[in-house]
């Protein structure tokens, strides 16, 4: 399968500069640049309108700004966008994120190139131009999905005029970035285009025990069959190799002292890296059929292989306490290994777009339909308490401590079973945005037909169901100058399944649909040089209770927020700002009512993203910068008994942008938790178990950029 599609992705697309009027029906110009004032988000469906048009909130992070702000992963968008936040983020592992206060499912709210695709795995950003996010219910976006929001990667395409960087970066402990991207054009009329990009690095992160590589190759090409039909593709293969960090926890009924970052719990002398691999690929045709319409087709695939291992802290069985580590520090060690993991994600897509008008009235309509399959197959693994170093294995079981200074010996034993699954998914979908005058209304429905199955790995608790939904969405919004006002109301939709652990009530079995419901309100306006928003939102979404035994459906999560932004460019400076007020709490729950009327554990109550960068007026090459990022307190414990305090944390850097010889040079120094505070970063609840992430510590790094 691997060879074959290497030898089909071979040519991918991207939109194409002409200075003329394209001809009747041809595909729409599109031009590749570093920078788009008024970006578009795919994300939300509504295809070629700009962000700042939709009635909906999105944000758009480009490459350049990934870049000046130290974005290496998901993650790291957290510094930029005040709605995410962290949610079980440790190094070495994938990514996990937060919006509005729901975490995300990494295995039905993310897309790329606009196809669904998994995140268990670790995704590189070397060959994206720009990462989408839509936050809130995404009903008409996706067939099922939590309520946080939806994520979409555009891959970097082939650009018009000849484009070589090479990129290297450094960090203080001897982490070394060294990548190339290579774009242009070729053949008659230069009708065939290519982006070629491969990164290496060497990760030694200031977190100890952490050390590890990571590997990316990936080509986009393109076709311009005629003017009115592009066939495109692209491929990526990437191998990240890295032990995952291991949390700290509650000591027996306390929040400790924030300990030393850079200590990795998951230090024993047999820990093992997790290795993710990755395949990816599509294939996509456009065709024009006149000035107004336009239909594509569009096919993805995903391969990964994961070897999972680390020598997971897991409670105090010596005080009887599995949810937290010991009141003296102590904590019970297990070795967990599953590996040889493989999940294969498919889909296809078929599009038609286009414009009527009847009257006054101008319809801008989308239909399309989106099949999709994944198949996850697993082997034994291994989660067996470790035995204490210098015993007989078996005879004395092993324990380690927040000083990471106990060590044990291994347990291997592949004892444990494991799940496979396998899905469909067939989705209908159509969108109408009506324009009149300063007035748009938006519709959008998408029905959804699945069908889901599970196994035991030893052929036990087999399970199939199917299940199928209709999801709508609406909105008005009304444009005055360079202001837009909008009100909107959608769905979203989860179909939840009982773990399949004999631990459970009814395990494997699935859950009823739920539907989670959003409302927001906003306004935005400004331009180039002013630009704002704020966005007033509700959510609610059913909750589930999930005490080792019980997994149902009990009451509801509600989150009511208000989200807002600023951006101004004037001469030296760009400032940028953006706050969110966020009051999420518990309700209605009738199996454990004492929980109603709380925080959610790991929510922040506010968050606050800053940034400001001057350019020097004496050496005009040279731009400083800070990034402030404030989180406000947050639940530990479900009672709320526990809080962790508000944090903020301070970087800057600078950048020289000069030419030497014909090249472009861009010299980046960055220096992030600038004053080296410690503080708990997050405390998220996983696994039945309550734990402690610190924020990273101070961290160097500079890199170099030449454009050739």
């Amino acid at each position: 399968m691997q060879r074959s599609l290497a030898a089909t992705l071979f040519i991918a697309s991207t939109g194409w500069a002409q200075t003329a009027p394209p001809p009747q029906g041809a595909l729409k110009p599109v031009t590749i640049s570093e920078r788009s004032a008024a970006p578009q988000a795919d994300v939300s469906g509504f295809g070629d309108l700009p962000a700042r048009d939709l009635p909906l909130s999105t944000t758009v992070v480009d490459q350049e700004q990934m870049q000046a702000a130290g974005v290496r992963h998901l993650s790291d968008l957290t510094r930029i966008d005040p709605s995410t936040t962290d949610s079980y983020n440790s190094a070495g592992y994938w990514d996990f994120l937060t919006i509005r206060g729901f975490t995300l499912d990494n295995r039905y709210n993310y897309r790329r190139e606009g196809l669904p695709i998994s995140a268990e795995t670790s995704i590189p950003l070397d060959n994206k131009e720009r990462v989408e996010l839509l936050k809130g219910t995404s009903g008409i976006q996706s067939g099922t999905s939590a309520p946080g929001g939806l994520v979409n990667y555009l891959v970097k395409r082939p650009t018009d005029r000849d484009l070589r960087v090479v990129r290297l970066e450094y960090g203080e402990r001897g982490s070394l970035l060294t990548a190339a991207d290579l774009g242009g054009r070729f053949g008659q009329d230069a009708r065939f285009g290519y982006r070629f990009n491969v990164a290496h690095e060497e990760l030694r992160p200031e977190l100890r025990s952490a050390n590890g590589s990571r590997d990316l190759l990936s080509l986009a090409t393109d076709w311009r069959l005629t003017p009115d039909s592009v066939l495109q593709a692209e491929f990526e293969w990437s191998r990240k190799s890295q032990p995952s960090q291991a949390a700290f926890s509650l000591l027996g009924n306390r929040l400790p002292a924030v300990p030393d970052p850079r200590i990795n719990l998951n230090n024993q002398p047999w820990t093992q890296p997790v290795v993710f691999g990755a395949l990816t690929g599509t294939l996509r045709f456009d065709q024009a059929l006149s000035r107004d319409w336009r239909w594509s087709a569009q096919l993805g695939t995903q391969r990964l292989k994961t070897d999972d291992r680390e020598a997971f802290p897991y409670g105090c069985s010596a005080e009887g306490n599995y949810d937290r580590y010991c009141s003296d520090g102590t904590y019970d060690v297990y070795d967990f290994r599953s590996e040889g993991e493989r999940r294969r994600f498919n889909a296809a897509k078929l599009q038609l777009q286009g414009s009527v008008s009847t009257g006054a009235f101008k319809h801008d309509l989308s239909f399309g339909l989106l099949r999709s399959t994944v198949t996850e197959r697993y082997n034994l693994q291994a989660y067996n308490r470790t035995d204490a170093l210098g015993s007989a294995p078996g005879t004395e079981d092993g324990i380690g401590n927040i000083n990471g200074t106990l060590f044990t010996q291994p347990s291997p034993a592949l004892t444990g079973q494991n799940t496979n699954r396998d899905e469909r998914s067939t989705e209908l979908f159509a969108f109408d945005s009506i324009s009149w005058n300063a007035w748009r209304g938006w519709l959008g429905l998408r029905h959804t037909q699945m069908q889901r199955a599970s196994v035991r790995t030893d052929g036990s608790q087999p399970v199939d169901y199917a299940q199928s939904f209709t999801t709508p969405w609406l909105a008005l919004s009304y444009q005055i100058a360079d202001k837009v006002l909008y009100v909107s109301a959608g769905e979203g939709v989860e179909s939840r399944v009982t773990p399949n652990l004999p631990t459970y009530l009814y395990a494997g079995q699935p859950l009823p649909a739920v539907k989670s419901r959003q409302m927001e309100a906003g306004i935005r306006g400004g331009n180039e040089r002013l630009g704002w928003g704020l966005a007033l939102f509700e959510i609610r979404r059913p909750a589930v209770t999930d005490d080792g035994v019980n997994f149902q459906t009990d009451g509801e999560a509600r989150h009511r927020g208000l989200e807002g932004q600023v951006s101004y460019a004037q001469g030296p400076w760009r400032l940028g700002a953006g706050a969110m007020l966020l009051n999420a709490r518990r309700e209605g729950s009738m199996l454990d009512p004492t929980l109603n009327g709380l925080k959610p554990v790991n929510v922040p109550s506010s968050t606050l993203r800053a940034s400001a960068a001057y350019r020097l007026a004496s050496i005009p090459a040279l731009e400083l910068d800070t990034r402030l990022t404030r989180e406000g307190p947050r639940a530990v414990l479900q009672d709320n008994s526990i809080m962790l305090p508000a944090w903020t944390r301070w970087d800057a850097g600078a950048t020289w942008r000069t030419k030497s010889g014909g090249t472009d040079l861009t010299f980046r120094l960055a220096i992030d938790n600038l004053t080296d505070k410690r503080y708990w970063r997050e405390a998220p609840l996983q696994f039945g178990h309550y734990y402690l992430y610190p924020g990273a510590p101070r961290t160097l790094r500079i890199s170099v950029q030449a454009s050739l």
